[in-house]
């Protein structure tokens, strides 16, 4: 995403943050013996690694208004921003397509042919970019009384969805009441598995986490993000700021955990209380980056956290590139990440903790990367 204009080193520091928490749940050395806490949960509930995505969409909405607001006070026609923000979200979207079917059948088991016949057409940059031009458009043309209407109809609308409509049948006449409670019981992994087909996730088979309808939630966590951005650009002081964050998002964390007693926290669909859940937590996060970064002038501290953020999608790409390429090139049919893997640790470590330190070197080489490019000021905006 773009840089924000308006320079709160929290924003960069909890968006690098919040990127290396990505890159280190998703490289372990070995998916067999991964810390539970590094895991998504298998269904109702959340682990640490269940806020990783929704922390990123969050943020993305503080941007928004960080990155656009006095573009709109300065009176720029909203039509040319429009064309930008359609413009970036392809280039987000297909970036997203390319990870999906990388390496295109050039090297591995699949030919070309193969992969086209089940190429995943959701994913994470594929939902960034499509809660990003929405909420965008939303913030260009609704104030915040529409804005607190548009995401109460979203999380509420989407609750109604998935619990009182029911799943159509094989034919016209017949249905079957709505099991949020299974995996394909409930209507996004219906209309998933009928927009999609093949093309949906290859872990569930029927429903995608990034799929049509939970899209709907997660453009509510950006809009959290966007109330958030708001507060931050406001006339308040940095103190009163950093209350209001504390205090809203603990009400919302009350308020998710309250609703999970009705439609359960589950990320892998993303349920209304999900997304209210985790925007109180990344709220409450993002409070104390800004009361110890921006506030108390932490600067050194938030270096690192910055340089991860300043090009999140940049090391997201290249490590879904890197970490594919790894894992199909062989030497002694062997592949090289499974090579790297147990002769740097599995030598001298137990499991799971040679697991978690291929994850951190690799988080490690990734920074070394990323401190050159911010050295020399190479920053690559989406």
């Amino acid at each position: 995403m773009e840089q924000t204009s308006s320079r709160v080193i929290s924003v960069d520091a909890f968006r690098g943050l919040t990127i290396m928490g990505m890159i280190l749940v998703n490289n372990p050395g070995d998916w067999g013996a991964v810390y539970p806490p590094l895991l998504h949960s298998n269904w109702h509930g959340w682990t640490p690694t269940d806020i990783v995505f929704p922390f990123f969409l969050f943020i993305v909405g503080v941007s928004i208004v960080l990155a656009m607001q006095h573009r709109v006070d300065s009176g720029i026609e909203r039509r040319k921003l429009i064309v930008k923000l359609i413009k970036r979200s392809a280039v987000l979207f297909a970036l997203g397509l390319f990870l999906n079917g990388f390496p295109f059948g050039l090297f591995g088991p699949q030919s070309f042919t193969e992969v086209l016949s089940t190429w995943r057409i959701p994913g994470v940059l594929q939902r960034i970019a499509l809660c990003y031009l929405v909420v965008s458009i939303l913030f260009l043309f609704c104030g915040r009384r529409a804005l607190r209407l548009w995401t109460l109809a979203l999380l509420f609308g989407y609750w109604a969805l998935m619990t009182l409509v029911p799943i159509p049948g094989e034919d016209a006449f017949s249905s079957r009441q709505p099991d949020i409670h299974a995996a394909g019981g409930h209507l996004a992994a219906w209309v998933d598995t009928h927009v999609f087909g093949a093309h949906v996730w290859n872990g569930s088979k029927v429903y995608d986490p990034e799929g049509i309808l939970s899209t709907i939630p997660a453009l509510a966590t950006t809009l959290f993000g966007v109330f958030t951005g708001l507060l931050l650009t406001g006339p308040l002081s940095p103190t009163e700021k950093t209350v209001r964050l504390f205090v809203r998002g603990s009400l919302l964390v009350v308020a998710g955990y309250a609703w999970n007693g009705f439609f359960p926290i589950n990320k892998a669909i993303w349920t209304s209380s999900y997304a209210v859940f985790t925007a109180g937590q990344a709220m409450c996060a993002l409070a104390l980056c800004y009361w110890f970064f921006d506030i108390r002038k932490h600067r050194a501290a938030a270096k690192p956290l910055v340089i991860y953020g300043v090009n999140a999608i940049t090391v997201y790409v290249g490590s879904g590139i890197l970490a594919r390429t790894l894992e199909l090139l062989e030497s002694g049919g062997i592949s090289f990440q499974v090579l790297i893997y147990q002769t740097l640790f599995t030598s001298w470590l137990p499991p799971y903790p040679a697991s978690l330190a291929y994850a951190l070197l690799w988080v490690t080489g990734w920074f070394a990367v990323l401190s050159w490019m911010y050295r020399r000021s190479l920053t690559i905006k989406i």
